[in-house]
């Protein structure tokens, strides 16, 4: 299955309600960030909102959905690498 259907020149058109459809989509989200780097909250805000203008909902899927991983303070993030991909 292709994200494609979801993306006009590189941005995110909208969030799909089925759950297979939103894990493609943020299964794709997550390679944007590396598995080496903590990142600020600035810097996630930054990656997320070059596709998608409500980078708040992505950042916060990220997070409840375990892509990323938020410390206690919410001041730095990092990628799970312990999330299997489906």
């Amino acid at each position: 299955m292709t994200i494609d259907r979801f993306f006009k020149e590189g941005k995110l058109l909208t969030i799909p309600r089925k759950t297979k459809d939103k894990e493609l989509i943020f299964d794709y989200l997550s390679t944007q960030f590396s598995e080496e780097k903590s990142y600020t909250e600035k810097e996630v805000n930054e990656i997320l909102k070059a596709f998608y203008p409500d980078y708040a909902i992505l950042r916060r899927f990220l997070v409840d959905h375990h892509y990323l991983i938020r410390d206690a303070y919410g001041k730095s993030y990092q990628k799970n690498t312990e999330k299997i991909s489906k």
